[in-house]
């Protein structure tokens, strides 16, 4: 008898786990994208787009913290195609990155199905096409992630969200760029940009006296833009994750993959008001607009637009109180810990990373410390996992610039897991440079112009730098960040100029250690694509 009931309360604690379990488990979102061509006119000529499930831009992915993502990725186009998931750290499933350094192309006329978790992330991010020119032509949307109900906000309550993806536009197509690039020539100028694929017609709507939270990514290929709004100001209270002080702007720039949020409240007249998007850094400045109606408006903007600073938000040293971390409230969740007190940590590797413009077998590439960078058919993590040689070597590309001749390769840094290292990018060109890194944040601790040495690292700041994962590099400049290397993976370090990307302007880190886990990384899904060497593995 006492077996028998000693199984009964045994049984019962059992289904309520599994009871709890079920109702503990985060929630999943399911997506089916079918992505095909399409006909649209953003700057008044029919050209051809890609498309997603019939959209330009893309659909937005509505999310929370810890959700899980189920996207089924249709590729009906005539060429190979991935979707990237930019700023999603993929904690533990580098698998889910979708560049060619972790994944197999999707091919024409098959699909693919990415798996993954929003993991302890909140806010702007997006999604768009990894490989060739694709995304100069559309694919991307907008990924937004709220917070858990149990997680407060440290900034006002708002009314309503506004996503705004703005970005720079050519009339050529993705085809036609390539083949430029490809013959050795360099992208011209945009012929115009974007406010959500459209140019001058994008409407936002709100009543007067409410505050509205404002989503705003630079999902361009080549240009920095400086965002406005007549006769509003922007409360900045978010950079890419990272909840930031609520200082006041009258414009801020934002340069390409790079996103912020801000908040604004209505307080003027009721009519319509422009908002404003101008490139930066370039000749001529093109401009494009939508506008802000307040509900029960019939009156429309008055002219003049209003008219971009000369000065230019680029969140230097100088200015490091008007975006430093919000330390009370900075990410997903409370840290019981305190502050993460990066400037304390010691650093065990430092890369001073050197981009130049060179010319190699007479035609123009990009390297980075003498290599330009040239996918293998088989994927890097592939070749990893299945220990594949002769896809790539660890370390052929070195720590420092080097005075080698420049040369096609597959660069790849070797680092451990937990590694705390410091990285200088160093900018050579008379042109600003946008870096991003997939699979992690890093704090931005130092700006300057010129030549980057040791002894500039008494200027860092080693209190409250602003933790993101897209850093701009002034022209002959750099900048330098920190950068705790706590998810096992294969890594994209790439810059966001995307011909840039195209022609070599990229490199990979290796995040590794010797102890296979599922805490420390999950195995190869069981529906990764095989391509290259790996195709019969």
């Amino acid at each position: 008898m006492k077996q028998v009931i000693f199984l009964l309360v045994l049984l019962g604690i059992l289904c309520c786990f599994s009871i709890f379990r079920a109702n503990a488990e985060d929630p999943y979102r399911y997506y089916t994208w079918v992505v095909t061509y399409g006909t649209r006119a953003p700057l008044g000529v029919y050209q051809r787009v890609i498309l997603i499930n019939n959209q330009f831009p893309g659909p937005p992915i509505e999310a929370v913290t810890n959700d899980n993502i189920i996207v089924n990725v249709i590729n009906q186009l005539d060429e190979p195609f991935l979707i990237t998931w930019h700023g999603i750290k993929q904690r533990k499933t580098s698998w889910q990155d979708g560049v060619l350094g972790t994944n197999c192309p999707i091919p024409p006329h098959s699909n693919w199905t990415y798996k993954f978790q929003l993991k302890d992330q909140i806010g702007t991010y997006m999604y768009y096409p990894s490989i060739s020119m694709h995304r100069a032509i559309g694919g991307f949307g907008a990924v937004n992630v709220n917070q858990r109900s149990v997680i407060s906000i440290p900034y006002p309550a708002f009314a309503g969200d506004f996503t705004l993806l703005i970005g720079d536009w050519y009339k050529a197509g993705d085809k036609a760029l390539r083949k430029r690039l490809n013959s050795g020539l360099a992208t011209p100028l945009p012929d115009g940009l974007l406010i959500n694929g459209l140019h001058k017609s994008s409407v936002f709507t709100g009543q007067k006296g409410k505050t509205y939270r404002f989503r705003i990514t630079n999902v361009g290929i080549s240009t920095s833009i400086n965002f406005r709004i007549q006769g509003h100001s922007l409360i900045l209270v978010e950079v890419e994750g990272s909840h930031s002080l609520q200082e006041v702007y009258e414009s801020i720039d934002i340069h390409p993959g790079q996103s912020i949020t801000a908040l604004v409240t209505l307080r003027g007249a009721i009519k319509d008001y422009y908002i404003v998007a101008s490139t930066r850094f370039t000749k001529p400045i093109l401009t494009t607009t939508g506008i802000l109606r307040y509900q029960g408006s019939d009156t429309p903007p008055s002219l003049p637009l209003p008219i971009a600073p000369t000065y230019h938000v680029h969140w230097s040293m100088k200015q490091a109180r008007t975006i430093r971390l919000n330390l009370t409230a900075n990410a997903a969740r409370p840290n019981p810990q305190g502050t993460f007190h990066y400037g304390q940590i010691n650093i065990v590797r430092r890369l001073v990373l050197a981009n130049a413009k060179v010319k190699i077998n007479g035609k123009l590439r990009y390297t980075v410390n003498g290599i330009s960078y040239v996918d293998p058919t088989t994927p890097l993590k592939l070749a990893d996992w299945f220990n594949i040689p002769g896809v790539f070597s660890l370390n052929n590309i070195k720590d420092l610039p080097t005075s080698r001749p420049p040369a096609l390769g597959v660069s790849v840094f070797d680092l451990t897991l937990h590694d705390f290292v410091e990285i200088v990018f160093q900018n050579t060109e008379p042109t600003i440079q946008s870096w991003h890194l997939d699979g992690s944040s890093f704090y931005v601790v130092g700006y300057g112009g010129g030549k980057w040495t040791t002894a500039l690292k008494k200027r860092y700041n080693l209190v409250d730098a602003i933790s993101r994962h897209t850093v701009q590099v002034y022209p002959n400049s750099w900048t330098a960040v920190l950068v705790s290397l706590d998810n096992k993976g294969m890594w994209n370090l790439r810059s966001q100029i995307w011909s840039d990307r195209f022609l070599g302007k990229q490199t990979y880190l290796r995040v590794w250690n010797d102890e296979k886990s599922l805490y420390t990384e999950t195995d190869i899904p069981p529906n990764a694509l095989r391509c290259g060497k790996a195709i019969h593995l």
